[in-house]
């Protein structure tokens, strides 16, 4: 179960009424170095930037691919542990705007977690440490730490203990 708060409006949209929810310049600035870092190739100022600008909380050693895009309006609400990768065009989102309310969540990604490519993550999840997320997957409830998931909607493909006993039995051939 994903864990948001929601934040009931009236009248038009939520999304209508998103400068009420977040400053116009947060989302400027936010917008800016998120679109800098989409296209650097360099990792540790990718970091340094998400680190320092959008004040998310980074492990050492974890690597964003090209073109990840994150939550523009709340990326603070993004952590992701130590020496885990991101995959090509993922997005991470930290909110949703609904038409009769918005909701926010933590999204919390583990150490040593591999993302495949174009996958979205929703807001409120939590991926544990040593998890893989295949390409292209809606990462729609948590992930428990060392699960093999993938698809949209996600469903576990291996849990931790399935992919252990895959190994040792490729190591036994």
């Amino acid at each position: 179960m994903r864990r948001t708060t929601r934040y009931p409006v009236s009248g038009a949209n939520s999304l209508w009424h998103v400068y009420k929810t977040v400053p116009f310049w947060k989302v400027v600035r936010n917008f800016v170095v998120i679109q800098l870092a989409r296209y650097t190739p360099f990792l540790a100022m990718k970091n340094w930037l998400y680190r320092n600008f959008l004040h998310m909380k980074i492990g050492d050693q974890t690597s964003f691919a090209l073109m990840v895009m994150l939550d523009v309006m709340f990326p603070e609400k993004i952590s992701v542990g130590r020496n885990t990768v991101i995959g090509y065009n993922t997005t991470i989102l930290a909110h949703e705007y609904l038409i009769k309310e918005y909701r926010l969540g933590d999204v919390q990604i583990g150490d040593e977690v591999m993302i495949g490519a174009n996958t979205t993550i929703l807001p409120g999840i939590i991926i544990g440490d040593g998890a893989i997320v295949s390409a292209g997957t809606l990462v729609h409830k948590d992930v428990p730490a060392g699960a093999f998931v993938g698809g949209n909607p996600m469903q576990i493909i291996y849990t931790k203990e399935e992919l252990a006993k895959r190994e040792e039995a490729a190591s036994t051939n």
